[in-house]
């Protein structure tokens, strides 16, 4: 037997900056919905003018989870204090595993225009937290699109639909990470993971009906628990899905240092500022 999932949570974005100033909208990671194990943070950034974005996201060190990246629009230059450089154009995703630490920086590679995407944060877990830093630049092109249903597209970048799976690999969390675009008058039925937490959030056209009911424009969905989810719009929509096998380990978070105990996040922070990063 299948299992539907439902809403159980609605969290809308809340309007903030981070950066050096950079304005965007916060999902998760704010008093409405601190996490969703293993989600630690979904920020949406969109913005044509150029003071919204331009000042970017200077230098700053992460430690104990990963970063997500999926730009729409626009371009972001990032690099590190390993020397590694890459640049984000519309439709690439950057999986980013801190692990034991690094010095990262994301700025801005034009002074006008749309700027568009997500940042996510995913735990890791404990014996993982300190391993190697390492990144996935995924350009558009490896991205795979399917059709499931009449009227439905989707980029997989991380799991498997239809046939396709996603360019992602080697993470703990086993994620499924999904833009579906929705035709009006599209319906879909989705399989997920059932053990998986999961959200759904509509990031353009007014709103979709998701698990039965109707969704709006920056408001999430947190998801019970389930094998499938139902998607359905009467006017052209995109959703967000994004799904993780759940860690139920002890968090501890500090800024950009995400450990299991307190002890660790001031071990993080001693490394931090004795150059061991």
């Amino acid at each position: 037997m299948t299992t539907q999932r439902h809403i159980i949570r609605r969290v809308r974005g809340m309007d903030t900056s981070d950066g050096a100033g950079v304005k965007l909208k916060r999902v998760i990671g704010q008093p409405a919905l601190d996490m969703l194990d293993p989600f630690l943070l979904l920020d949406e950034f969109r913005s044509d003018q150029a003071g919204d974005y331009i000042e970017g996201f200077p230098e700053h060190p992460h430690r104990g989870f990963e970063t997500v990246t999926y730009m729409l629009a626009g371009r972001m230059q990032h690099g590190d204090n390993h020397g590694n450089r890459g640049d984000l154009g519309p439709g690439s995703v950057q999986w980013m595993t801190a692990g034991r630490g690094i010095l990262h920086s994301e700025m801005p590679q034009q002074e006008e225009g749309l700027m568009w995407g997500f940042q996510l944060w995913v735990n890791l877990p404990a014996v993982d937290k300190m391993v190697e830093p390492r990144y996935q630049d995924i350009p558009p092109a490896s991205i795979p699109v399917v059709q499931p249903a009449e009227g439905v597209t989707v980029r997989v970048v991380a799991g498997e639909l239809a046939g396709a799976t996603g360019p992602v690999s080697g993470i703990s969390t086993a994620p499924v990470y999904l833009d579906i675009a929705l035709d009006a008058g599209a319906r879909f039925d989705l399989a997920l993971p059932a053990g998986h937490n999961a959200f759904a959030y509509v990031f353009d056209g007014e709103s979709a009906t998701v698990a039965g009911e109707s969704l709006a424009r920056s408001e999430l969905a947190v998801l019970s628990k389930g094998d499938r989810v139902s998607f359905a719009t009467e006017r052209p929509a995109r959703v967000l899905l994004v799904a993780g096998r759940p860690l139920a380990e002890p968090v501890a978070r500090y800024g950009p240092f995400v450990m299991n105990t307190q002890a660790q996040i001031h071990e993080a922070i001693a490394d931090f500022r004795a150059g061991k990063f």
